[in-house]
């Protein structure tokens, strides 16, 4: 493969390495030991979200050397470069969350500005906390360079005694803790044995459900996403990634090529049916706007509702990634999809073949245990519901995977909180009642700022018994890991005014996940009259920085939370300088 010959004319790298007005920056390169061969190549960037923060970063470096082989292999020059990422896990509960969404913009500013001010041609990209992995494959659609997605791999589970157990298990062992039933040897013992290795949170939380997204939209290559994080196997996975980006610019298959409206329904529909995390309603429209592609909240919800949920991960369920890994992975997954004509098979992939084509090359069947036949599925609609109504206009969004039909249904009194501090203090002190709706308000992308997800509370109401006893509702975001009726993404926000900022204790609160409605029992002239009456955005402490930017320049969760115009407004394209 490396004997192939690229012709350079027409690639970015071509602005640093031609011609002899470029030999100041040739002398850059032979200064890192590059050769001539090598500096006439095209350039592909490795970029990593590699850092010393979490588990799930920590083992990029590693799997990056292996996809830099593949290019070499395949005739390139690979660039390794690394990006920021925040791990959910560990901003969790705190002031820390607030920098959680906002980086998955950053990610992909950053990933952007560095292939722009080098001038790579191809971007392989390796992520492994939740917001790094939309935040590399919204560069991906945004520089439209070719663009392999590679997944860092998911943690082991935990084993206590005779059962696996997740950071999730940790989370709502401190709600249990809180209320006595808990003790501090017991916690001590759990902290220590729910993360036993690298990778990222292995039920279908964020980054597992983002994992998925990354093959049924195209830009991972098929079952890359599933072995976890300590299987040195992922190697071959690096290596057939960086051969493949070579291929793709070979062809010059760009990743708007492959990321097509119908791409991002082929996505939905695997989030639905895994009973992934609610953020993949945020993330899908922001990955579709760096296409100029119109596809929101709305679009993703509708594709949930008519989608079977059929695949049994936590949190709703019982099994863990590596699980789904050892049953097949994703693309049984998809195969499943493709009985039931759920799955445009049309769509062009990493490997340079269709979906279609790759889905025959699957031989392995669902096992009935952990990928339930799409035929008999666990139930017949998504495990992610969305919803609308006078208290969300712009929509809202619940996980009901693991929920029955009756407990998909709540009507309460509101219990309104300014923020998710004042919420957790009071859920502590167990001061609310059953039957509540439990409001958290000023949490969303401009109000908080920065959209925080509230697993801390949820997790210790869980952890408390009361978890499918009370419902929730935020115009921040939930983790991944939130059971119960929490719901989540309320639009428009708290701080744009939204009918959410207009509610006080006592109003009465349906939520319906089985008709997709989100409503308070106030006619059209209250709210009118209370919005008339309302102050203004309550203020926060970020009046300088990076959250005061994000603060200031992020859209509505509807449309993704996105910080720019998009590609519905570009005039230049990077790959065509």
């Amino acid at each position: 493969m490396k004997n192939r010959q690229f012709d350079k004319s027409t690639l970015p790298s071509r602005h640093v390495t031609e011609g002899p007005a470029r030999a100041p920056h040739r002398s850059y390169f032979y200064a890192m030991g590059i050769s001539e061969e090598e500096i006439h190549q095209p350039w592909v960037g490795v970029a990593t979200c590699w850092n010393e923060a979490a588990p799930c970063n920590i083992a990029l470096n590693r799997q990056a050397q292996a996809v830099k082989q593949g290019v070499k292999v395949g005739g390139g020059t690979p660039r390794e470069f690394t990006t920021i990422t925040v791990t959910d896990g560990i901003a969790m509960g705190h002031e820390g969350m607030r920098s959680s969404l906002a980086s998955r913009d950053a990610i992909a500013d950053t990933v952007e500005l560095t292939m722009r001010g080098h001038c790579y041609d191809a971007l392989v990209g390796l992520a492994g906390c939740d917001k790094s992995l939309p935040g590399m494959m919204m560069a991906m659609v945004r520089l439209n360079v070719p663009s392999v997605f590679i997944y860092g791999g998911s943690i082991l589970p935990g084993r206590l005694n005779g059962q696996d157990v997740t950071v999730q298990d940790v989370f709502e062992a401190v709600g249990k803790h809180q209320a006595g039933n808990y003790s501090d040897a017991e916690l001590a013992v759990l902290e220590r044995v729910a993360c036993p290795s690298a990778g990222a949170c292995g039920g279908q939380f964020t980054a597992n459900t983002m994992a998925c997204v990354s093959e049924a939209i195209g830009l991972a290559l098929l079952n890359s996403s599933g072995a976890p994080a300590p299987y040195e196997s992922r190697d071959e996975y690096g290596m057939a990634s960086g051969e493949a980006v070579m291929t793709l610019i070979e062809r010059n298959i760009r990743a708007r090529d492959v990321v097509t409206r119908k791409a991002l329904e082929n996505a939905a529909r695997v989030v639905a049916c895994t009973g992934g995390s609610t953020n993949a309603g945020l993330h899908l429209p922001a990955i579709a706007h760096e296409a100029g592609i119109a596809f929101d909240l709305f679009d993703v919800c509708d594709i949930f509702r008519d989608t079977p949920y059929f695949v049994d991960l936590k949190p709703g369920g019982s099994f863990v990634a590596k699980d789904l890994y050892e049953a097949g992975g994703v693309p049984v997954v998809l195969k499943e999809l493709r009985k039931a004509g759920l799955i445009h098979e049309d769509c062009l992939t990493a490997s340079g073949r269709s979906m279609g084509e790759e889905l025959d090359r699957i031989t392995r069947e669902a096992d009935g245990r952990v990928i339930f036949p799409v035929a008999t599925p666990i139930t017949a609609t998504g495990g992610v519901v969305g919803l609308k109504g006078n208290l969300a206009p712009d929509g809202a969004i619940v996980k009901v995977a693991g929920m029955t039909p009756e407990e998909q249904v709540f009507t309460g009194p509101a219990r309104v909180f300014e923020c998710e501090e004042d919420a957790f203090e009071a859920v502590k002190a167990r001061a609310y009642r059953e039957g509540e709706v439990i409001v958290i308000r000023n949490e969303g992308p401009a109000g908080g700022p920065g959209m925080r997800e509230m697993l801390a509370t949820t997790a210790a109401l869980s952890g408390q018994g009361m978890g499918k006893k009370v419902a929730l509702i935020t115009d921040g975001r939930f983790s991944g890991a939130t059971r119960g009726f929490c719901v989540g993404h309320v639009g428009p926000e708290a701080a744009h005014g939204g009918p959410i900022a207009l509610l006080r204790d006592g109003d009465m609160i349906t939520l319906d996940a089985i008709a997709g409605t989100l409503s308070v029992a106030l006619d059209d002239a209250e709210l009118a009259a209370r919005k008339a009456e309302w102050t203004g955005p309550r203020p926060t402490d970020y009046a300088s920085g990076a959250l005061w930017k994000y603060a200031r320049l992020v859209g509505g969760a509807r449309q993704g939370a996105v910080t720019h115009p998009g590609a519905s407004a570009e005039t230049h394209v990077y790959m065509d300088q």
